[in-house]
């Protein structure tokens, strides 16, 4: 599966740093924020590609798409806060969602790829970012 990693601005680094014993439920919901517009982002970038141009009638049943999440905010062992967006698993049929996205994503013998995961990350960053700003900012305002 694709990994993307979004940097935050060294500024808002430096002001997160400032917040002490507040700054896990802030950097928790900060990460939210930027997660739920990529989300969308790659929601509708696989929507747009799932059963489209095909050889053959699409046997698409939605599960793909519906399986489609946001992780809890998790702290590594280097102390960063991260937050996934991948697929539920394993499908009603035991197979493996992450592989049909994976195939999907990057095609294999006698079928295209559809890329859907790099164009939202591309697409996503700047609204991505600007959501977490906004959301620190109203934050930091009630504390």
């Amino acid at each position: 599966m694709a990994k993307a990693d979004i940097k935050l601005p060294d500024e808002l680094l430096e002001r997160l740093s400032k917040l002490g014993r507040d700054f896990d439920p802030v950097a928790e919901k900060v990460l939210e924020a930027g997660g739920e517009v990529v989300l969308e982002k790659v929601r509708g970038a696989l929507a747009s590609v799932v059963g489209k141009d095909t050889k053959y009638p699409s046997r698409s049943s939605g599960e793909l798409e519906g399986a489609l999440g946001l992780s809890e905010v998790k702290v590594d062992r280097s102390g960063n806060h991260n937050i996934k967006i991948g697929f539920a698993e394993p499908r009603s049929d035991g197979g493996s969602n992450a592989k049909i996205a994976n195939i999907i994503e990057y095609g294999k013998h006698g079928q295209p790829a559809k890329p859907f995961l790099k164009p939202a990350k591309s697409a996503s960053r700047a609204a991505a970012v600007a959501a977490m700003q906004q959301k620190f900012e109203e934050e930091v305002g009630k504390l």
